[in-house]
């Protein structure tokens, strides 16, 4: 029977990056509102350094490229992560303490790892020391010969 690689995949994703991109946009936001409400109520004998408004301005949008780069990143590392769990589908995985074993049936992604389920339901934390091969390794019984000649 042939497995489709991606057939048992699936992905749980978190509202984390969305949010921090909200809470950013609604911060950068604010800051223009309370920057032009700094510039209308300043004192006209001592106003507001410019160079120091477009130091604050400077800094601020240094702070939105990071979360926007690291959005980006989770988004690529999300992408890696799917790509790297459908390999595993149809594959003989053991688990690192060696106690659950099996073909992978499928695969779900989480933001902090994958979890890859064996054909008799079987789950397996994907993480250093787990052993994946194509197939299950053979098991060979030596029989001995007791009949003396």
């Amino acid at each position: 029977m042939a497995v489709d690689a991606t057939s048992g995949v699936s992905t749980s994703t978190s509202n984390s990056t969305s949010s921090a991109q909200k809470k950013a946009t609604l911060n950068y936001d604010n800051f223009l509102q309370l920057l032009i409400a700094q510039m209308k109520n300043q004192d006209p004998t001592d106003p507001v350094d410019a160079s120091e408004q477009m130091s604050q301005l400077a800094s601020f949008s240094q702070v939105e490229q990071t979360i926007q780069t690291n959005t980006k990143l989770d988004t690529l590392l999300s992408s890696s992560s799917l790509t790297q769990a459908s390999s595993y589908v149809g594959k003989y995985m053991e688990s690192a303490d060696g106690t659950v074993k099996g073909i992978v049936d499928s695969v779900k992604v989480y933001s902090d790892g994958i979890i890859a389920t064996t054909k008799d339901g079987g789950k397996i934390l994907v993480q250093a020391g787990i052993t994946v091969a194509s197939q299950a390794p053979t098991t060979t019984t030596t029989t001995t010969d007791s009949s003396e000649s």
